[in-house]
């Protein structure tokens, strides 16, 4: 059977530190002043978390151990993620930029008539489920540089969609 499936983990398993969402090669870490506010919450919980845990009186000194190097794997990733973190706090408000909610009215497709509002926030931030996207989805992409009336063509799983920006406004503090 394969160990995936075992509870009981050896000492001696390398621990697995969950990656953060990936930046193309080359692009920068943009963030909003939220997104980096974001990153530095969970930096103090992460911190925390490890303070507690070498305080805590465990039975387990391995099970310890690899909590320990979780976290603290964890920590370095979000420092690092921080450290090259480019906050953008200012933009042309009259086209779409990183930072930008916009809200779009579908044209043609199937929910033609609907309106979709969606923010550009850095990949850290995105939550597609609350209508964040990340700057380097291929949405965001497409959207850049649009100004209200403006349309964009988008293929979903119902065909192609057409979207006309309806209204364009930032919010960054």
């Amino acid at each position: 059977m394969s160990s995936a499936f075992l509870k009981n983990e050896t000492a001696d398993a390398p621990v697995v530190i969950p990656a953060r969402p990936p930046l193309p090669p080359g692009t920068p870490n943009y963030v909003t002043p939220q997104g980096l506010d974001l990153l530095r919450t969970e930096l103090v919980g992460l911190e925390t978390q490890r303070a507690h845990l070498q305080a805590a009186v465990i039975d387990d000194e391995n099970e310890r151990s690899r909590q320990l190097a979780l976290l603290n794997g964890c920590i370095a990733n979000l420092n690092q993620r921080i450290s090259i973190a480019k906050v953008v706090d200012a933009q042309e408000h009259d086209r779409v930029r990183f930072g930008a909610r916009v809200s779009l009215k579908i044209q043609v497709g199937k929910f033609a008539g609907t309106e979709r509002v969606f923010t550009l926030v850095g990949v850290d931030q995105a939550n597609a489920a609350q209508g964040l996207i990340a700057f380097t989805a291929p949405l965001a992409r497409a959207l850049q540089g649009k100004r209200v009336g403006e349309t964009v063509s988008w293929p979903s799983q119902q065909g192609q969609q057409i979207m006309e920006v309806v209204s364009i406004s930032y919010n960054l503090t």
